[in-house]
């Protein structure tokens, strides 16, 4: 055999699935793709996750959106992470290329231009479905790794959701967070004092301070109702298709604290209300989160945490989480060493630290002996990447550089007037867009406190009264006194005696 003939052989085994797959596209050899030598992802393992990486410009976007696509296809739902605003197009079919051909000619599969069911969401006021959380649904436990609070300070969080559940005080947004951190150390001081023991009043202004840090990154509009139903992602439209869920996190890149809360609440949230999967064959939700260094770079020890163990536990949910990022080593090794499905596009190497780097990542590959992977990496060419997924066995698919399929639906976004009537289209937005602001923690710890004010106003304008009344008691009491002391002279002069006395003189002078 030759050189071709046998990797031809390599591929092909390799690749060869009992149950249902998706082609992303022909493996290359030498710099020649080698038609028909098909590169697939089996649907049983894409819930063992994934890692799209590479420069910038060398097509880790339209891997993703090829990806969505044909998930959708197999009925497989998706929520993507949009941070550069560059996905909405697969709303509509592509408008096709000769470049789209020549590729596809070479790949050797056909070319169909198609539109998927999208969904447009949205974490800030900008057009979409709008995704929220009540602050009672992340719970004390989330809440204080969130905020990447002291030991302490977690204690005191774990205290105020108690009194919270302890007095039916809903805690829906974070005005009512803060509110009763205030009450706990200030009108309802002496309440939480006998009930729960003392609280700090610098731990309370601390957490106050990392609250507003998430409230200034638009927090505010984050935490409320309606919650979002994370079964609303799991949505199939009338022709069998997975709904393509797609966040548009434009305005998201100087919030990472937002990102990360959203995301951490989102895999939480999924992880609590998703049954087992058990081996289904296929799974339930795949996730796509673009720039992915913006969850790692700014997220706590104590976040990072949680995340590595979401990840390596949400799987048996049937969800499968992709990282896009341009370098491997954006994401911990410990999340890394989770991820099945790895698509590596180019790598440039324009200093001593990117030719480390392009060295590190070529480890993180099987050994191949069609390829020396360190070199492949830096002369991949745009739309061409280094593939490795897990077969149906766990086992890793033989490394191939691939020439990958172009997508279906417009490598573009879609215009105003496209975006408003899907939007107007949408059921969801109409479900979720609705401005609620139902009585919660915050009015009701007003209205406590103003009918304490009131009472305590009432009872002083008693103590008031009762004290004039006293006063006005003890006067009257003063006066008769002093009227019942007379004058000694008065009193001999008006005695019995003297009044006889005189009488009996007056009597003898008239007779």
């Amino acid at each position: 055999m030759t050189n071709k003939e046998t990797f031809f052989k390599h591929i092909t085994d390799g690749n060869t699935f009992k149950g249902d797959s998706i082609t992303l596209g022909a493996a290359m050899l030498e710099g020649e793709t080698i038609t028909d030598a098909y590169v697939k992802v089996p649907l049983k393992t894409m819930n063992r996750h994934g890692l799209i990486a590479g420069a910038t410009g060398t097509g880790k976007t339209k891997t993703l959106q090829v990806l969505a696509e044909n998930l959708s296809e197999k009925g497989i739902p998706v929520l993507l992470m949009d941070i550069k605003g560059d996905l909405s197009g697969l709303a509509q079919p592509s408008p096709g290329h000769p470049k789209i051909d020549e590729r596809h000619e070479k790949i050797g599969l056909p070319f169909d231009a198609k539109a998927f069911p999208v969904e447009i969401m949205t974490l800030s006021e900008q057009d979409g479905v709008r995704l929220r959380a009540t602050i009672s649904e992340f719970g004390p436990v989330l809440i204080s790794r969130i905020l990447d609070v002291t030991e302490t300070q977690a204690g005191i969080i774990s205290v105020i959701f108690k009194y919270c559940d302890d007095n039916q005080l809903p805690l829906l947004d974070i005005k009512d967070f803060k509110k009763i951190l205030q009450y706990a150390t200030g009108d309802g001081k002496k309440e939480f004092e006998e009930a729960y023991g003392r609280i700090s009043t610098a731990s309370t202004g601390a957490i106050l301070r990392k609250l507003i840090e998430i409230e200034q990154q638009g927090g505010d509009l984050f935490f409320g109702e309606t919650s979002f139903d994370t079964q609303d992602l799991l949505r199939i439209d009338e022709n069998g298709r997975g709904y393509i869920n797609i966040i548009r996190l434009t305005d998201i890149q100087d919030k990472p604290k937002l990102f990360s809360t959203f995301m951490l609440s989102l895999l939480a949230e999924i992880y609590s209300t998703f049954p087992e999967q058990g081996d289904s064959g296929r799974p339930e939700l795949i996730m796509f989160i673009d720039e992915a260094h913006l969850i790692f770079n700014e997220a706590s020890d104590a976040l990072l945490n949680q995340i590595e163990s979401i990840v390596k536990l949400i799987r048996s949910k049937g969800v499968g989480l992709y990282f896009v990022t341009q370098n491997p080593t954006d994401v911990p090794e410990e999340v890394l060493g989770q991820l099945g499905l790895k698509v590596q596009h180019a790598l440039r190497a324009f200093t001593a630290k990117d030719r480390k780097a392009i060295k590190l990542t070529a480890q993180n590959y099987p050994d191949t002996a069609y390829y020396d992977t360190a070199e492949v990496l830096t002369s991949l060419g745009i739309g061409e990447a280094l593939v490795s997924a897990l077969d149906e066995k766990g086992k890793p698919t033989p490394l191939a550089a691939t020439m990958m399929r172009a997508p279906m639906s417009r490598m573009d976004i879609l215009t105003k007037s496209e975006l408003s009537k899907l939007l107007s289209d949408s059921q969801l937005a109409k479900k979720y867009n609705k401005e609620i602001d139902r009585e919660s923690a915050y009015e009701m710890l007003n209205e406590k406190i103003k009918q304490a004010q009131a009472e305590e106003a009432k009872v002083k304008a008693a103590e008031e009264k009762e004290k004039l009344k006293k006063a006005e008691s003890k006067r009257k009491t003063s006066t008769r006194r002093r009227s019942s002391r007379q004058n000694p002279l008065l009193k001999v002069l008006t005695s019995p005696t003297v009044i006889r006395s005189v009488l009996g003189i007056l009597t003898k002078m008239i007779r």
